[in-house]
């Protein structure tokens, strides 16, 4: 089978969970025997849409003409919003004949997406507020990108998900009929590096990976280490709402303390050094789809702290792989949060369930097995 993956956001270009996942299925696809091409934007050695990410959704088109004549692919998956267009290259292509099969790979909701950018309560008190940049995307671009994604889940052959709740969502929020889940992937890859660590990290410290934004909810992660004296926290990451947590770590006494560092972007050896030596995990989020790094880090025997919100408890199993808790509750993260550090052997037991639960299900070999299974079934009933 001939695929073709188009997709916005490529490492190492770009630190994208989505491109990451671009590239572990194409493995995954690959190993099975299949030839596989993956279109993004364009380089020295590589066709692809010109110039800079924002304008994706419209210089892709050409490319993907060109990719269809040329590669005659049997599947064309997009991915995301920004997919849209080209998809549409897909259905204007095929009037001729009745391939390629088009699929829609939809990592969230920006309809719950845009909700998200809210003020963080906890206790009936707000703790947080989305700064102009997410007030502008919730207004600006939410709308857009909600748009395109609804455009192409009603005529997507096949729509994936990365998680049963946010199949739930596209169904209600884009009008989606064909949604199929299609977990994230992790363990597929040649590591760019080996494993960055630093003497200054040191260990047992608690770690946040992801792009700052008020719906990751670092917040209620600050408010929970106020109770919890001699707790480290690293924060790898940055984005738009960086600003405002580091005044909220010195509204809060936390940065006189060291009990916060941040630490800025981070790449993979980084992140890979960072996950050996930290104690937990800490995923506070309000909304997420499947983020990549709850994966990353059960590969890695480490045991996660999470919020119970959109598909992290259908990948983290509560007093089984990690530590599930209430979105916008500092009081039940903090308990969570020093169960952790009083029984380091029950959070190594954990942490060694998810590493098997990863084995088990989210390897790339085993994700493009079902790939296959559900591409092909969907290509029966067409026919």
């Amino acid at each position: 089978m001939r695929i073709l993956l188009i997709a916005n956001t490529l490492p190492p270009r770009d630190l994208s969970g989505v491109g990451e996942q671009v590239l572990q299925l194409a493995a995954g696809l690959t190993d099975l025997g299949h030839e596989v091409e993956i279109l993004g934007r364009k380089s020295a050695d590589q066709d692809g849409a010109p110039g800079p990410k924002i304008l994706f959704p419209v210089t892709i088109v050409p490319a993907t003409f060109r990719a269809l004549r040329r590669f005659q692919p049997d599947v064309v998956q997009v991915h995301e919003s920004d997919g849209a267009l080209a998809a549409s290259a897909v259905l204007w292509a095929r009037k001729k004949e009745a391939r390629p099969l088009l699929a829609a790979l939809l990592q969230v909701s920006y309809v719950e997406e845009k909700k998200a950018v809210r003020p963080l309560v906890a206790a009936g008190r707000e703790i947080g507020w989305p700064g102009a940049v997410e007030k502008r995307f919730r207004w600006l671009k939410a709308p857009i990108q909600i748009f395109f994604g609804r455009w192409t889940a009603r005529r997507a052959d096949l729509v994936l998900a990365p998680s049963a709740a946010t199949a739930a969502e596209l169904v209600r929020d884009y009008g989606a009929e064909r949604v199929e889940v299609l977990p994230n992937a992790t363990g597929g890859l040649a590591p760019s590096g080996p494993p960055e660590r630093r003497p200054e990290d040191g260990e047992g410290y608690f770690l946040f990976v992801g792009r700052l934004r008020i719906r990751k909810g670092v917040e209620v992660l600050f408010e929970a280490l106020r109770s919890l004296p001699e707790a480290r926290l690293l924060i790898a990451g940055d984005g738009e709402h960086r600003a405002a947590l580091v005044a909220k770590v010195g509204e809060l006494g936390l940065s006189g303390s060291g009990a916060v560092s941040f630490l800025g972007r981070c790449g993979a050896p980084r992140v890979a050094g960072l996950l050996s030596g930290a104690a937990a995990l800490v995923v506070p989020s309000t909304y997420e789809g499947m983020p990549l790094v709850v994966l990353e880090a059960m590969a890695a025997g480490v045991p996660v702290v999470a919020s119970r919100v959109s598909g992290i408890p259908e990948v983290v199993v509560d007093g089984e792989t990690g530590w599930l808790v209430p979105a916008e509750d500092p009081g039940a993260l903090a308990a969570a949060l020093a169960a952790v550090r009083a029984d380091p052997v029950e959070a190594k037991r954990r942490g060694e369930a998810g590493r098997r639960r990863v084995t088990e299900l989210y390897r790339p070999e085993v994700v493009a097995g079902l790939w296959r299974e559900i591409v092909e079934r969907r290509g029966r009933e067409s026919t």
